[in-house]
């Protein structure tokens, strides 16, 4: 199992984008909310954990590099 350090506010973001994606795709799919509102909240909740998660990819690929040049100094 790899090991992944990232610190705790890059952590909450990606957690948030993950929140985003999921509340989008769930008002998507409910039908407790009239269709017009549920439909337009949730692909804009899609829409930025969607564009959240570019950022945030980049991210933990930069702290894995990060990580990997610490074991490789070690």
């Amino acid at each position: 199992m790899k090991k992944l350090d990232l610190p705790i506010p890059l952590f909450g973001f990606i957690v948030g984008t993950r929140a985003l994606l999921g509340a989008g795709i769930g008002l998507l799919l409910a039908d407790k909310f009239p269709r017009r509102t549920s439909r337009s909240v949730g692909a804009t909740l899609v829409m930025l954990g969607a564009l959240t998660t570019i950022p945030a990819a980049f991210a933990v690929f930069r702290s894995k590099m990060e990580t990997s040049r610490r074991l490789e100094v070690a």
